[in-house]
């Protein structure tokens, strides 16, 4: 089992930057692919970005590519989103997911709202 506990959401300008942070607790951290998903209101949740196990790979949404960049740290449990540039149709909760064993995102966190002013 992996718990996720998200942070860093908040109301933020259009054109401002946030940075969230998810940290896991657990089975080991650094066995798991990491990643970011949102949903705005209406809408299903959307795959933000992803993360492998290492770092070394990471796959964006084409909508947050550019702007958005994935990392983790695996000595501190946590995955990042950083988040520039930021825009009105970014409004969602933004939820951190973690791959199981049969290589889905089973493990999910409860989200954290992030809001884009015009």
């Amino acid at each position: 089992q992996v718990q996720l506990v998200e942070s860093g959401g908040g109301l933020v300008q259009d054109g401002g930057s946030l940075r969230l942070s998810c940290a896991a607790s657990g089975r080991t951290f650094s066995s798991n692919t990491m990643g970011w998903f949102r949903m705005a209101p209406g809408k299903e949740r959307d795959f933000v970005a992803s993360i492998t196990r290492s770092g070394g790979s990471t796959t964006y949404a084409n909508a947050v590519k550019g702007r958005f960049t994935i990392f983790r740290d695996n000595a501190k449990n946590t995955v990042y989103l950083q988040m520039n540039r930021l825009k009105p149709e970014d409004t969602a909760v933004y939820y951190c997911a973690a791959v199981g064993s049969f290589g889905a995102f089973d493990y999910w966190g409860q989200g954290t709202q992030v809001t884009v002013s015009s």
